[in-house]
């Protein structure tokens, strides 16, 4: 049964290395550059994937519940930011149009353009697929790896 356990563990795994890709692909590939929440949810699907490196030599209960918790606070982060992009909810005012925009600039800032970073706000959404932004296909995909990784959890030794 740990053959299972350690199969179902590296599906996972697998999966949150297939959406870090995914991410980075679009980043450098398609010139998308993430916003902070973003960058949030790409942090629990390296920790997915470190589990799921762990889990490959020791597959071991302990192994997949932290996976599935990684999951499900990378799925957390994509319901959250998916509701600050559809206006449901107020997200932080650090990246969000809500965010007070130029203060705190000073005129220097705002006329050096060769330094100007390109400001990417957390309340728009950069690309979407049958309606659904990256951050709610996250939401969903994560959420399938939460199955995945409770499934390896429960089989058993």
């Amino acid at each position: 049964m740990t053959d299972t356990r350690r199969f179902l563990i590296l599906l996972a795994a697998a999966g949150s290395l297939s959406m870090l890709l995914g991410a980075w692909a679009f980043q450098f590939i398609g010139g998308l550059a993430p916003c902070a929440m973003c960058i949030w949810q790409r942090w629990p699907h390296g920790a997915a994937v470190l589990a799921g490196l762990i889990g490959a030599a020791f597959p071991a209960r302990i192994i997949a519940a932290l996976g599935a918790l990684s999951a499900a606070t990378t799925s957390g982060i994509g319901i959250y930011h998916t509701g600050v992009e559809r206006d449901w909810w107020q997200g932080p005012t650090s990246c969000t149009s809500a965010g007070g925009g130029l203060s705190g600039m000073s005129g220097a800032d705002l006329l050096n353009f060769e330094a100007a970073p390109k400001l990417v706000l957390c309340d728009e959404v950069a690309w979407s697929l049958f309606g659904l932004s990256m951050a709610s296909w996250n939401a969903l995909f994560s959420a399938l790896f939460v199955l995945i990784w409770l499934r390896a959890l429960t089989r058993p030794s």
